[in-house]
Parts: C-alpha cells; sequence; structure tokens
C-alpha cells in the first residue's frame, strides 16, 4: 500500500493507473476507521482494480463551535486497518496542501441542504462540496463509495455529481451497525459509559416510527412517537426529528416512493446521527 500526501503525487499515481485501464474505487473518509468505512472498501474492492481511501479532516465543513481541533485522529492505526481491508493507496493531505489558496469562489448546496443536519449546521455542506470536487479531480475514480449513514450527505453528493456532469459513479452503501442496533461511527469513541448504554434508543425509536408511518402514514405522529421514545429512554437532547421524501429531500407527499426518516441526538460531548430509508410502495 502507498502512502501520498501532496496532490502532485496522488494525480502523477493516478494517472499512470489511469493510462493502465485501471478502474479506480475511491473511499473518502475523516480518519479514525470502523468497520463502517471497512464495508465500503469492501464494496469497492469488489467492483474495482484499485481501491483509493482519502484521509483528511476536512476543515471548511466544521463551524466555528463544532469539534474540528478534537475530531479523533491515529493515522498509524488508520493505515494498518486500510493496509488489512485492501486499500491500494491512501491520499493523507494536510489542510494546507488541500486549501492553499482563497479567491473567494464559493460552492453552495442548495435546498437539500437546508434540511435535518443543514438546518443547525450552516455552511456545512457548502464545506463538503468543497472537499468532495477537490478529491474527484485529484483521484479521478470511476466510482465512489459513500455509506447510507449521513443520508443527508449522500443525497447532495449524488445531486452535485448529477447536476455538474462529474464523471464518477455514486455508489450506496448499507449502515453498518453494532449488535445492539448502534450505527457505527468516529464519534462513538467520546460517548460516557452511560449515554452507550443510552444509544440504542435512538435506531429503536426510528424503526417504531417508521412502523407508525407506513400503517398511518401521519407524518407528525411519527415524528411525535420517534421524539418521546428517546426523550424518555435517554439523557439526549433531540437535534430533530424529520420524515422526509428521498433523496430529494422535501416534504413526503402521496407521490413518494421512499421516504427517510432521520434524527439527530446531542449528547453530553458528541451528536450522534440516524435515518432509516424505506420505500413506502406495496408489493
Amino acid at each position: 500500500m502507498n502512502v501520498y500526501t501532496t496532490k502532485t503525487d496522488m494525480r502523477n499515481r493516478i494517472s499512470s493507473l489511469i493510462r493502465e485501464g485501471k478502474s479506480i474505487g475511491f473511499v473518502p473518509t475523516m480518519g479514525f476507521l470502523h468497520e463502517g468505512h471497512l464495508s465500503l472498501v469492501e464494496h469497492a474492492r469488489k467492483e474495482n482494480e484499485i481501491v483509493v481511501m482519502s484521509i483528511f479532516v476536512n476543515p471548511a465543513q466544521f463551524g466555528p463551535t463544532e469539534d474540528f481541533d478534537t475530531y479523533p485522529r491515529d493515522f498509524e492505526r488508520d493505515a494498518k486497518m486500510a493496509e488489512t481491508a485492501g486499500v491500494d493507496i491512501i491520499f493523507h493531505p494536510s489542510a494546507e496542501e488541500m486549501y492553499p489558496f482563497d479567491g473567494g469562489i464559493q460552492i453552495i448546496a442548495g435546498n437539500q441542504s437546508k434540511a435535518l443536519c443543514g438546518a443547525s449546521r450552516p455552511g456545512h455542506f457548502d464545506g463538503v462540496l468543497k472537499v468532495i470536487a477537490k478529491l474527484f479531480h485529484i483521484v479521478s475514480p470511476s466510482r465512489a463509495y459513500f455509506g447510507m449513514k449521513d443520508a443527508q450527505q449522500l443525497a447532495i453528493v449524488e445531486t452535485f455529481v448529477r447536476d455538474y456532469d462529474f464523471p464518477v459513479e455514486i455508489r450506496r452503501v448499507p449502515i453498518v451497525r453494532e449488535g445492539d442496533g448502534v450505527a457505527k461511527s468516529s464519534r462513538n469513541v467520546r460517548l460516557t459509559d452511560l449515554e452507550r448504554q443510552e444509544a440504542p434508543i435512538i435506531y429503536q425509536a426510528l424503526s417504531k416510527g417508521m412502523e407508525e408511518y407506513l400503517t398511518t402514514q401521519d407524518v407528525q405522529k411519527t415524528i411525535h412517537v420517534v421524539a418521546a421514545k428517546i426523550e424518555e429512554n435517554s439523557s439526549g437532547k433531540i437535534d430533530y426529528v424529520s420524515l422526509l421524501d428521498y433523496p430529494s429531500l422535501q416534504p413526503a407527499n402521496e407521490d413518494t416512493e421512499q421516504v427517510l426518516l432521520a434524527t439527530a441526538v446531542y449528547f453530553e460531548k458528541v451528536r450522534l446521527i440516524d435515518n432509516i430509508i424505506m420505500s413506502t410502495k406495496k408489493g
């Protein structure tokens, strides 16, 4: 496995692989890898001759009061896990390497960014699209792999790629969960013991809410069911519970074919997100 830290070295390696006709699967990450990331690698390994992973904690997607400085980092650990999982190349640039200039040009995420996490994190998805655009230009992947845990990010990236003709296929990879249902996340290590015991209630609440919606089609009642179960069974503070059409992230209606039920919950030192996406069509 090779590790590159500069855009020039990465581009040169990718150019040689493309000349050889190799297909490239790309897994963008912010590091502190877990089984969810390795699931992305597994999918990429099956569909491509070369697997590239980026490990870059992107400052552009963190707000001024968010956890950029405390975001968990352990590159040596990540590199060993990536190599064992079958990654061929890691791109591990510094912030100065990725953002040496600021000419003032911005990428602004659209209406999809105004719901869910985007409602309380202004500019977050602008920063996501900024780094994704740069990474796609540097890595030139055939396919890129995104987990469905961050369903809003996935929907926005899919729209961005479609609307701006990026020559890359976006692959959706299902959420990887712990045995008790908690969605794998790099931030889970920052839960206290009590909070970790409470965390499974998030997925349980979403599951109960989805049952409610598929039975009644009542959006507000569904949201109430999810919120009540979380509030009654955990110390977490709810940021939002939302039920939306997917992937438009607009209000669900009679034409909705896929519905997203999603929540974000604040604990003392970490904010957890989770969701369920399900078809609304019977048969």
